[in-house]
Formats: C-alpha cells, structure tokens, sequence
C-alpha cells in the first residue's frame, strides 16, 4: 500500500454556474470593435475642436 498514488478529488469548491448567460444586450465583436473605434474618433475630434 506505500507505493499507490492518491489523487486529489476534482473541482473541489468550484460551484457550476449557467453556461451562457441571457443579457438583454447581444452585440457581435464587429460591433463592439466599430463602438471603441467610434468612442476613440470621437475623443480625438474632441481634442482637436475644443483646445
């Protein structure tokens, strides 16, 4: 019995949550790329207009 291995129980703590969750807002990555590019555009325009 010296010489067997124990292994340690798995997932020991971790809860299961939902796989995916529903959110009110579904946006695609091409969406939420083009919006950081609008927000950036639009705080340069800022900086340039109002010095």
């Amino acid at each position: 019995m010296a010489d067997e291995m124990t292994v340690p129980g798995m997932g020991g703590g971790l809860m299961r949550y939902k796989e995916e969750y529903d959110s009110k807002f579904k946006f695609g990555p091409g969406t939420v790329i083009g919006m950081i590019i609008a927000v950036i555009v639009f705080v340069v325009g800022l900086r340039i207009f109002i010095k």
